[in-house]
């Protein structure tokens, strides 16, 4: 079921930002493994994820559109072993973080049992654009629409010859 969350006519255009909502809440929710988001600087934060008993061949990194999911799955080298208690699971784990538009993944390593992530978000230029005002009822593309009284839309062509009285 989706709710929507920008229901005013003002909203144009956030259908995507809608979906990228729904997309992390469904992320799990899960505490394993444990992670840290650190801020590194106004443009690069660092993801550190605790991956103790892991290995590099253990995890994968991708980014999957604006999500970045990272993998673990340990191998099952437990044949032959005897436990008299096993505290220690050798399980698998995916996390997922939804990444803004613009956020680059820099790179990431392993160091004593944390994954790090560096991601860097570029600050964006500021785009001002100017949008000419034309007199009358001048409109490029020909085409007018409007609303009837009973809720149906009209579309009219204006005619050269309302087009010569501009």
């Amino acid at each position: 079921m989706t709710t929507r969350v920008f229901t005013s006519p003002l909203f144009l255009g956030f259908d995507h930002l809608e979906q990228i909502i729904e997309r992390a809440a469904k992320t799990s929710s899960e505490g394993y493994p444990p992670y840290n988001i650190e801020q590194l600087s106004t443009t690069s934060l660092r993801i550190t994820i605790a991956v103790a008993g892991f290995i590099m061949d253990d995890l994968q990194i991708t980014q999957e559109d604006n999500q970045l999911v990272i993998r673990g799955r340990q191998n099952d080298e437990t044949q032959g072993r005897i436990f008299l208690h096993r505290g220690i699971a050798a399980r698998q784990f995916q996390r997922a973080f939804v990444l803004a538009e613009g956020i680059e993944v820099k790179g990431a390593w392993l160091d004593n049992g944390l994954l790090h992530i560096d991601l860097v978000r570029p600050l964006p230029e500021a785009k001002i654009k100017t949008i000419a005002i034309k007199k009358g009822a001048s409109n490029p593309s020909g085409i007018n629409s409007a609303r009837s009284l009973d809720g149906e839309t009209v579309t009219t062509r204006i005619y050269e010859r309302d087009r010569e009285q501009e």
